[in-house]
């Protein structure tokens, strides 16, 4: 007899086939029967009127740190969310070493939080991924961050790799991948990854191409010379041979309004040469980050400390802020920034979350980039911002491509999140599926489940199937809805009543239950399990 049965669920087994009735049942953590009636076990859940699909999994996720100090993970188990990768946008904690981890806490802050007394306790990404398998709700990969790699070998040096620096660098990168990442990332509108060329990158990339992995890049620019930026991507693929995944696929700020056809018909021309390519994207406009960010790339060389040094110099200043304003910094990707585009999401001045800098100028009396470098100071590089920057006819054209999968990009450490943070999977599900049929709700699933489990070469997970793991989830199809907002943004959603994990119920009847049963999942040769 079955541990579990779900009766009656409307069953979407994450390939993309058309959905049907039927009972599945659940013994030692994996599917057993699919699609029968009147199948019996030993506890029955009455799943009539609900979807059963695959869990979901975030292509883009920045729970590196969110997963230790907040295990029960309510921002994305809520959503159904039973797999993250972490490592995004080339930097994350590991490897670093005793001079590089105060340095990434610090400029990364702004994305995660710096919690005092935490133990980092490990250093290389093998012990990172031990230390998630003590306890976490969700599955996890890992991918290694290049920019954590350029710093341990080169620290924030604007410069070339000499060939024994580069060398340093593959070593590193095969480290992370013999120890059970999944691919490499980078953040190339972020220092120091953004001082790496496409050669260097092109290197590296052949280490992980000869480990199956894939390469995630945040390019060079998702506002001017982005269809340039993303070319420049297939390219590195093209010559390293490595799979490719465009991470978070957006065309960004009006330069970019109504391109997306461009950027499709790149990628359709890449797809019809061989490469192996795919992308994501979260269901939002705005954008988030940190306000660091945005400054151009020469003011953040030495690291954080130089950047604040900068800060403080008049002669500097100037030059900073003319980047800013009037020419377009590398890391706004080279569109002056609008100040009344960048919303203050996290700051030790409570007083300015919530609003604008536009805004904070006007009752402060100051310029706008005043009250950009006070927060700056004041904060210490780790201010977060979220910009509305993005195009709605991009985002439903780019949703609509094959190549397509789902990533939140949400940041958790944050005093007020971009709500894609609890919000982007029920978000596909209600808005784009159910309201606007910009997707069927089969395809959407796939894109959410199946599709990305390929990618990562998830053995045994991705579908509702005999004999893969039951990662799974119920949802009602008429009511499932993101409630997260910009100014409630940690609202979880609705309609997600069951999230189950290996078969044991991390979500039940809309309540975290406080099972830890997820676990890093490491690349082997057999595959990613």
């Amino acid at each position: 007899m079955a541990d579990l049965v779900f009766r009656g669920a409307t069953v979407v087994d994450g390939t993309g086939a058309p959905g049907f009735v039927g009972d599945v049942t659940v013994s030692a953590g994996r599917f057993v029967e699919v699609g029968g009636r009147g199948l019996t076990g030993r506890r029955v859940v009455d799943a009539a009127g609900l979807v059963l699909c695959p869990g979901f999994v975030d292509m883009h996720a920045h729970s590196d740190l969110a997963l230790l100090t907040d295990p029960e993970h309510v921002a994305k188990v809520s959503q159904g969310v039973t797999c993250e990768v972490l490592g995004q946008d080339g930097l994350s904690y590991a490897p670093v070493d005793e001079v590089t981890l105060p340095q990434v806490r610090q400029a990364i802050a702004g994305w995660n939080g710096d919690p005092p007394g935490f133990d980092w306790d490990w250093r290389g990404v093998g012990e990172y991924l031990d230390r998630l398998d003590r306890g976490i709700a969700v599955n996890a990969c890992y991918l290694v961050p290049q920019g954590s790699v350029r710093m341990l070998v080169m620290g924030w040096e604007n410069r070339p790799p000499t060939a024994a620096e580069l060398d340093r660098q593959r070593e590193w990168v095969a480290a992370g991948m013999r120890e059970g990442a999944v691919g490499m990332s980078s953040g190339l509108t972020y220092v120091p990854g953004m001082y790496a060329s496409d050669g260097e990158l092109v290197e590296l990339c052949r280490v992980v191409a000869g480990f199956g992995g894939f390469y995630a890049p945040h390019h060079r620019s998702y506002g001017a010379g982005a269809l340039e930026a993303y070319a420049a991507m297939i390219e590195v693929a093209r010559r390293s041979g490595c799979a490719l995944h465009l991470a978070h696929a957006t065309l960004n700020f009006g330069v970019n309004r109504g391109r997306a056809p461009e950027l499709l018909a790149l990628l359709d021309a890449a797809l019809a040469e061989g490469l192996d390519l795919t992308l994501d994207t979260y269901p939002y406009l705005p954008g988030s980050t940190t306000l660091a960010a945005l400054l151009p790339s020469w003011a953040a060389e030495g690291g954080p400390e130089a950047t604040l040094a900068r800060l403080r110099d008049p002669a500097a200043l100037g030059r900073i802020r003319r980047v800013l304003e009037r020419e377009g910094s590398d890391g706004c990707h080279g569109v002056p920034v609008e100040w009344e585009t960048v919303r203050i999401a996290g700051s030790r001045d409570r007083g300015a979350v919530g609003r604008t800098v536009a805004e904070l100028a006007v009752a402060s009396g100051r310029a706008p980039f005043e009250v950009c470098r006070g927060l700056l100071l004041g904060d210490g590089l780790s201010t977060t911002i979220t910009q509305l920057v993005g195009n709605e006819e991009n985002v439903r054209a780019i949703m609509r491509h094959p190549a397509h999968t789902g990533g939140s990009d949400g940041l958790l450490g944050v005093e007020r999140p971009h709500p894609r943070a609890w919000g982007t999977f029920p978000r596909y599900l209600g808005h784009y599926v159910r309201e606007l049929g910009v997707l069927g709700l089969e395809e959407c699933v796939a894109r959410l489940t199946g599709r990305p489990a390929r990618r990562l070469g998830l053995v045994g997970r991705g579908r509702v199937a005999p004999g893969y793991h039951a990662d799974l989830v119920l949802f009602d199809p008429e009511t499932v809805s993101d409630r997260a907002t910009f100014d409630e943004p940690r609202r979880t959603p609705v309609g997600i009543p069951r999230v189950y994990v290996g078969g044991v119920a991390v979500v039940a009847e809309g309540r975290h239950t406080g099972a830890l049963v997820g676990r890093a999942l490491r690349r082997t040769a057999e595959g990613t399990q």
